[in-house]
């Protein structure tokens, strides 16, 4: 069971994927964002690099993207004639039928027989900027949809290993030929297993009008202009995700929840009543415990329930995960089989931080070693097993006698980092901070103060968990109890894991913010 919760913030969308109620992905969509991976833009040759066999290409960022032969696809010279007919008007239709395509370039040739500096290209991002690096980019453009991904001036048709069998394979693949047209090769994508004709004839139609958009807008675009943009990130990701084991989808933002909800009627109109508005009074992740869940999933320290903790380390060359069994043991159990225990719920956990945090390059994930064989098979088959659902590219090696396994995920975006320390906000770090009692008496006085200025006859208070916690403690007086004679009106405390330590807000019986002069 799959839920989608979308919280929308003023610089960001913040997309949070449930599996069975766990947080499983987590993405960050900055609004008005660029050089996202699929984006096409028109860029220009700086300059061509025989000792790389790479070229520098001006896309509109502040450092060049790179461009490697192996990169350009084999169409590329298709590619080149058709953006510079195009741009001379001589192109008048994006239908390919009539376009006779150039031969394709050898494997094994050089960038500079078929780039220049200064000639105008198409490329597709396919690595957004990392680090101190500009895009990665391509020039065999893929547009993908929810069931197929067209690749121009292509006759190729091929079929998503992921679906195994053999007469859904052979179906899919004679249908889409007889109803692509021609020049364009069709990637089936593992969502379009057991769908009609109908459906797939729909998800192609809809990709042509992407196609004849870029046609279009090539027409009069400068360089550097995006000339046709990937999805957002939100769609993106209901388009890749989005099936029937979805229950829920929760949006916090109007404007947000009408796109979703158009999105899902457009593509699947049985399923949009599980597009929900959240009109909560608490934040959306705060509601759905997602924000206390980011702050225990994204520490350098991990633990489970059963005690079972990982540490995990990020380096510029690669990410680092430490295994340890904390104070999981059994005892009925030798060395061998509570290692083996440890390591098999241990791989779960490191299959959900990929995800999660969105880990790419290399990664050494160090179990705890195992002396028998068949347990590290056991372990390399449960690896597997459990990163089947990572949507990225991926493939591990068996363990080492040292216990390492090595694992390559493909690295399209920065990985997600989420701060999970606090700065004091009263000490800034230095250590001290005033006793608990001045911070009472600070709330006490501002939220008197409220009261009486806006005639309330109750009070709510926002706050950390910790200092919730201090108000509540005792159970026939404590100082919520205290407050509330003091003022003289019903206080409701909410804490949040989103505030800092000492960090406070009032709010209206309505869950109207009050504001502190």
């Amino acid at each position: 069971m799959y839920e989608l919760v979308l919280s929308s913030t003023p610089s960001e969308v913040l997309i949070a994927l449930l599996k069975d109620k766990q947080l499983v992905e987590l993405h960050k969509e900055p609004k008005n964002t660029k050089f996202a991976v699929g984006d096409i833009y028109l860029g220009k040759v700086r300059k061509v690099l025989p000792s790389l066999n790479a070229a520098f290409v001006d896309v509109g960022y502040e450092k060049d993207a790179f461009l490697h032969y192996f990169d350009l696809g084999p169409q590329v010279l298709s590619l080149n004639k058709f953006v510079k007919r195009t741009r001379e008007g001589k192109e008048k239709t994006s239908n390919l039928l009539y376009f006779k395509n150039e031969v394709d370039i050898e494997k094994t040739g050089a960038m500079g027989e078929v780039l220049d500096p200064g000639q105008e290209v198409l490329v597709q991002v396919a690595k957004e900027p990392i680090s101190t690096k500009g895009p990665r980019i391509g020039s065999e453009l893929s547009i993908p949809g929810r069931y197929l991904v067209l690749v121009p001036f292509s006759e190729r048709v091929s079929v998503s290993q992921k679906i195994g069998n053999r007469k859904e394979k052979d179906r899919l693949k004679k249908l889409i030929k007889s109803i692509k047209p021609k020049n364009f090769g069709v990637i089936v994508r593992t969502n379009a297993k057991d769908k009609r004709v109908a459906e797939l004839q729909k998800d192609l139609e809809d990709l042509l009008a992407k196609w004849n958009d870029i046609h279009t807008n090539l027409k009069d675009a400068k360089v550097t202009d995006r000339v046709l943009g990937e999805l957002s990130r939100t769609s993106a990701i209901l388009r890749d995700v989005f099936n029937s084991d979805f229950e829920a989808i929760h949006v916090d933002n109007e404007l947000l929840f009408n796109e979703v909800r158009d999105y899902i009627e457009e593509k699947s109109p049985k399923k949009k009543g599980v597009v929900h508005h959240f009109k909560g009074k608490l934040p959306i992740f705060e509601h759905f415990k997602i924000s206390k869940e980011i702050k225990q999933s994204f520490g350098q320290t991990v633990t489970s329930k059963s005690g079972v903790y990982l540490v995990i380390e990020h380096t510029e060359a690669c990410h680092v995960i430490d295994v340890n069994s904390g104070n999981r043991s059994h005892e009925n159990a030798n060395q061998e089989e509570n290692a083996l225990a440890v390591n098999l719920e241990a791989a779960e956990e490191v299959a959900r931080q990929l995800r999660l945090r969105d880990m790419g390059g290399i990664i050494v994930v160090d179990f705890i070693d195992m002396k028998k064989p068949a347990n590290r098979k056991r372990l390399y088959q449960h690896m597997k097993d459990v990163m089947k659902n990572d949507r990225a590219k991926h493939s591990l090696t068996p363990p080492s006698k040292f216990g390492l396994i090595e694992i390559t995920r493909q690295r399209v975006r920065p990985v997600t980092n989420v701060v999970t320390t606090e700065v004091c906000p009263t000490c800034l770090g230095t250590g001290k901070v005033d006793a608990s009692i001045n911070l009472v008496q600070a709330l006490e006085g501002q939220a008197n103060a409220l009261v009486k200025a806006n005639k309330l006859s109750k009070i709510k208070i926002s706050l950390h968990p910790y200092v919730e916690s201090y108000l509540t403690k005792g159970v026939f007086t404590n100082e919520k109890k205290k407050l509330q004679r003091r003022i003289g009106v019903k206080v409701e405390l909410m804490p949040m894991f989103d505030n800092e330590i000492l960090e406070y807000h009032f709010y209206d019986h309505e869950g109207k913010e009050l504001d502190v002069e």
